[in-house]
């Protein structure tokens, strides 16, 4: 489903029509059963219909708060939810029916599981577990657009995201003039950012936001991610130093591995970027020479080689260069103090278009304010997800720095 709504409107709507479809595809096979077994009789249609139609609404309910839940996302989480919910419904839709027969609870228990087991309602629990086992996941890829197929949809692929703060405008400018932000439109194009990793098969996972800090929806700078490693930084500017402790509780419930920076050591996760086992490190304004020696010391047991790169002409280093996935080094040359620096360097003809947020080998986020580079990086076999953010630029900030991918 591809739709300029927000992703939480969005992601309940994708849960109510999926559940809507598994549930009337159940209601109307029971009747479909039923009028088939007895002699192809259409006057049966209509008692039947009422007689399943408490059990296909609870069904449809508890569906809608299963697939709300991403409990659709993985099968071996699907199929025992899915058997569960259709049990629960059909035990409802039974009760329901000896409730307005006058029984109430004076019906014998034995008698009750009796009919329940060899009575109508197993049919439909059996039918319900088929329609959601078999159907359900794929219809629920089909309206959220996950490709359940694809071989990076059975990995764990996940992106952490934070809220514009409501005074977002306050962030912080270095190398740029500031400008008036329209916060407004900030978060109408936050919810276009998220909507498009969503819609390209990440799970996407809300940081609390940050009511006080400005900069804090660009949680990249708060946390960087080695494997299964979260490395919890030590912002450079003293106004952010509060950031990174709601992040480091979702790391942590996400169960993670945790390492972290600590002052006198200063380092923003937009100075990392990871190409294969190599980690360039921004010297920059905000990442200091002891926040490299804190992280090299972390990282190099994990398997990674630290190099230092010298920034002076941007904010962060990723604000200057990121990768493709081949392993490229793409930047503006204006922008890249030595872009001598990196084993394979490409340059790009806009300076918002050095950013780009890899979401798998073929597909890239950019900026819609790199329409050169995009067309660049097409002819060179990518998939481009253009989206805009031009508010947040006005910050300093890319498509980099809205979310940290874990995977």
């Amino acid at each position: 489903m591809k739709s300029g709504l927000p992703a939480w409107l969005r992601r309940i709507l994708v849960a109510i029509i999926s559940a809507l479809i598994i549930a009337a595809t159940t209601h109307l096979g029971t009747m479909l059963l039923f009028f088939m077994t007895n002699n192809a009789n259409g006057e049966i249609f209509p008692q039947v219909s009422e007689f399943f139609l408490p059990a296909s609404l609870l069904l449809f309910v508890l569906l809608a708060i299963v697939i709300g839940f991403d409990g659709f996302r993985r099968w071996y989480a699907a199929i025992p939810a899915v058997i569960l919910v259709a049990l629960l419904s059909a035990l409802f839709g039974a009760l329901v029916l000896y409730m307005n027969r006058g029984s109430g609870v004076k019906i014998d228990p034995l008698t009750f599981i009796t009919s329940f087991l060899l009575g109508p309602w197993l049919v439909f629990m059996i039918l319900a577990s088929l329609v959601g086992v078999l159907l359900g996941r794929k219809v629920w890829s089909a309206i959220s657009g996950v490709k359940l197929d694809s071989p990076q949809s059975r990995e764990s692929r996940i992106a952490l995201v934070r809220l514009p703060a409501a005074n977002l405008a306050e962030g912080q400018v270095t190398h740029i003039a500031r400008s008036v932000i329209d916060t407004e439109k900030a978060d109408e194009q936050w919810d276009g950012y998220v909507s498009a990793l969503v819609e390209n098969g990440w799970e996407v996972v809300e940081v609390p936001v940050a009511t006080a800090s400005p900069d804090s929806v660009f949680v990249e700078d708060t946390v960087v991610m080695f494997g299964d490693t979260a490395v919890i930084t030590s912002p450079g500017h003293e106004s952010r130093r509060s950031e990174p402790d709601a992040v480091e509780l979702t790391v942590r419930e996400l169960g993670l591995n945790v390492e972290r920076i600590s002052l006198p050591a200063t380092l923003d996760g937009g100075d990392v970027l990871k190409v294969g086992s190599t980690v360039y490190v921004g010297r920059s304004g905000r990442t200091n020479g002891e926040g490299i020696r804190q992280l090299r010391a972390i990282v190099s047991k994990l398997g990674y080689q630290v190099v230092p790169v010298p920034v002076s002409k941007v904010l962060h280093l990723k604000s200057a260069v990121t990768a493709l996935p081949d392993g490229t080094v793409i930047g503006y040359p204006k922008l890249v103090d030595h872009p001598e620096m990196f084993g394979r360097f490409l340059a790009v003809p806009e300076e918002t278009g050095v950013a780009v947020v890899i979401l798998d080998d073929e597909t890239l986020l950019i900026s819609a304010s790199a329409p050169k580079t995009t067309k660049l990086l097409s002819d060179l076999g990518y998939q481009m997800i253009p989206v805009e953010i031009s508010e947040f630029e006005k910050l300093e900030g890319c498509v980099t720095c809205l979310s940290v991918r874990i995977r």
